[in-house]
């Protein structure tokens, strides 16, 4: 399957803390679209479905909903048969509303998901590993560490990881090379759940 990235977009975050919205993206299936847009761009509901494992009525089902919550929107389609989505920023930041039992486990499910996806694609990309050329190979990567650090250095790491990482997000890249393709990077940092000191 092969996909071109839209034109670049200038840098739009949103942050989501409305728990009706933080609910309706804790379906996997409806994070899993989300994802896909964000990283490929505008599809249409059928090659939402190809990647994501679903079918288009489904996708489409789904897609119509996050619409709903502000997620993604629609654009006039070109043939007009399928319409094509994309996501509606380059980038989301969930935060339920302090306190509530309700936005904290709507932020676990949703965090929950995004575990799950990221896995599923790891899985899939062994799965094609044979298949990929030697060069996606050797550049690839899949490390852990445990590191010792206190909490403020923790966040330190985190953003600059993070400023790294941002000039090359696909939706928000002006020039990248003709040679491009699609890179999933998941950065996962946190205080290791049997640290107990």
């Amino acid at each position: 399957m092969s996909f071109k990235l839209i034109d670049p977009v200038p840098e739009n975050r949103k942050s989501v803390t409305d728990a009706r919205a933080l609910r309706a993206l804790a379906h996997p299936l409806r994070l899993a679209i989300l994802n896909h847009l964000m990283a490929f761009g505008a599809q249409t509901a059928s090659a939402c479905a190809e990647a994501v494992g679903s079918t288009a009525s489904n996708c489409s089902y789904h897609l119509r909903s996050l619409a709903r919550y502000g997620f993604v929107e629609s654009l006039q389609s070109a043939d007009g048969r399928e319409r094509p989505w994309r996501s509606a920023a380059t980038g989301f930041e969930f935060r339920g509303e302090e306190g509530t039992d309700a936005a904290a486990t709507v932020e676990r499910l949703i965090t929950e998901a995004q575990i799950d996806d990221g896995a599923r694609l790891q899985k899939k990309a062994l799965a094609v590993r044979s298949q990929t050329p030697a060069e996606w190979r050797d550049a690839a990567s899949a490390n852990s560490y445990a590191l010792l650090m206190t909490s403020a250095e923790l966040r330190t790491l985190a953003d600059s990881l993070d400023a790294l990482i941002r000039p090359y997000i696909g939706l928000t890249r002006a020039v990248p090379p003709e040679d491009s393709e699609v890179v999933y990077v998941q950065v996962d940092a946190f205080r290791h759940p049997d640290s107990g000191r």
